[in-house]
């Protein structure tokens, strides 16, 4: 983006998502010394506001992209490869889909996408290094505990300096129990018990990790193939306690809401999840001083 003149003494362009400023009188891109701080007498100039307002209006549609590619990718949703080739050029796209591992129709197809493109398909990068040019109707982004070849996609993904905008190969992840160790039990209290100062504090965390508060518990709602379960922390009360802590985690499906599901019948994809959610709220409690030496 280009230098736009705000008065009479100095120019303001948008650089690395921030509006800064320069001398008016620089003669060309590469002269004239940025200001610190936004002059005073700029500040409320037209220029500088709508500037202002886009760099805005960026960081929301940057994260509103990656937001989509993540309930893709958390959902295992199948996506138009046509639709991903249209996205491709606006760079929040980009942003958060390069280097994702999609999966086409074959069993070898499946590599961290590079490229997007109407008339050449994707392009990915495969295990063995080498790229190739998939032509899918659709592909899915899978989530990691669907993913076969984690490991080796880890492995590859740090010798070579991958870095994906959206969490997946690097998401934390459990294993769903067995029949033999779910048996009918319908709670998990591992991470029950995390205290927090009060339920303010715990409602933020909940709410700053992306998931919903409802009634007395932390919601979390995930579709694992192709049902939708709803995956709940219990969270004591606070009209009786002045701190708050988080209770056991449990797992419904939307056919009956109110039904506690046993955890044989959870999904793997709604296990992972609902476990990284009481991980992550018991991570953020409040830890005695005693303790945090």
């Amino acid at each position: 983006m280009g230098w736009l003149a705000a008065g009479d003494t100095y120019e303001v362009a948008l650089v690395g998502g921030r509006v800064v400023a320069r001398s008016a009188s620089a003669k060309s891109p590469t002269e004239g010394k940025r200001e610190r701080t936004l002059p005073a007498e700029i500040r409320d100039r037209p220029e500088v506001v709508e500037l202002q307002r886009f760099a805005e209006w960026l960081d929301r549609h940057a994260a509103e992209c990656a937001a989509q590619v993540d309930n893709w990718m958390v959902s295992s949703l199948p996506v138009p490869a046509g639709l991903l080739a249209r996205v491709w050029p606006d760079e929040a796209w980009q942003a958060a889909l390069r280097d994702v591992v999609v999966v086409g129709e074959g069993p070898d197809e499946v590599g961290f996408l590079r490229d997007a493109d109407e008339s050449d398909g994707l392009r990915v990068v495969n295990l063995d290094g080498e790229t190739m040019c998939l032509t899918p109707r659709t592909v899915t982004m899978p989530h990691p505990v669907l993913l076969p070849d984690l490991e080796e996609l880890r492995t590859f993904a740090a010798e070579s300096g991958v870095v994906q905008g959206v969490e997946q190969i690097h998401r934390a992840t459990w294993p769903a129990p067995g029949d033999s160790d779910g048996g009918d039990t319908d709670v998990v209290t591992e991470f029950a018990g995390a205290e927090y100062r009060s339920w303010f504090h715990l409602s933020a965390r909940a709410t700053s990790l992306g998931h919903a508060i409802s009634g007395s518990s932390i919601v979390h709602r995930v579709r694992d193939a192709g049902r939708v379960f709803t995956a709940r922390v219990g969270m004591s009360d606070p009209y009786a306690e002045e701190k708050a802590w988080t209770g056991g985690l449990t797992w419904s499906h939307e056919d009956d809401a109110y039904r506690r599901l046993p955890l044989r019948e959870v999904g793997p994809v709604a296990w992972s999840e609902g476990m990284r959610m009481a991980a992550a709220l018991h991570a953020g409690r409040t830890v005695p001083a005693d303790d945090a030496r």
